[in-house]
């Protein structure tokens, strides 16, 4: 004999998807615009936070000479710092990094009226495995019926045009 129980399965995400039905998608240009505006940026902001860190060092009795911070992807508080530079971007501005409100363009939820940190978390760590295989997860904006890259589908996120279209 089954269980009583009052849960039932609510398909939530429909009733968000239909709220997006004919949202303009955004164009391959502009996100990779975007992108690079923000990975400039984080580049600036991180070499920033190095100067900033290297002035500091000698205040806390550490010697300058044993300073050594590189932005590269071989450590790990470069990779640390994009994960969390992305992801607090995503959240806290709702979809529109720097450079997505430059190009007019912001990442919504498929499953919630807002992006949750979670999703953003998801997404920023999505970059890494869209760059896999030689950035082939962000050639698949292509071939994906709603321009969607490997690092939306993992968030369950879509990016969109922030600004009116011109119809004529």
């Amino acid at each position: 004999m089954l269980p009583k129980t009052n849960k039932v399965y609510n398909p939530h995400e429909t009733e968000r998807m239909a709220k997006l039905h004919g949202a303009p998608l955004a164009s391959f240009r502009s996100r990779a615009g975007a992108f690079v505006v923000d990975f400039i940026l984080t580049l600036v902001v991180f070499m920033l936070l190095a100067m900033f860190g290297a002035w500091l060092a000698p205040q806390f009795g550490f010697p300058v000479g044993d300073v050594h911070l590189t932005f590269d992807f071989t450590h790990w508080y470069s990779l640390i710092f994009l994960v969390v530079y992305f992801t607090l971007w995503t959240y806290f501005t709702d979809g529109r990094s720097p450079g997505k409100r430059l190009f007019g363009i912001r990442v919504v939820s498929l499953v919630h009226d807002h992006l949750t940190l979670w999703q953003s978390f998801e997404r920023s760590l999505g970059y890494g495995a869209s760059a896999l295989e030689g950035g082939f997860g962000f050639l698949q904006f292509f071939i994906h019926p709603d321009r969607r890259t490997v690092h939306d589908r993992i968030a369950e996120t879509i990016v969109v045009t922030d600004r009116p279209v011109r119809t004529s």
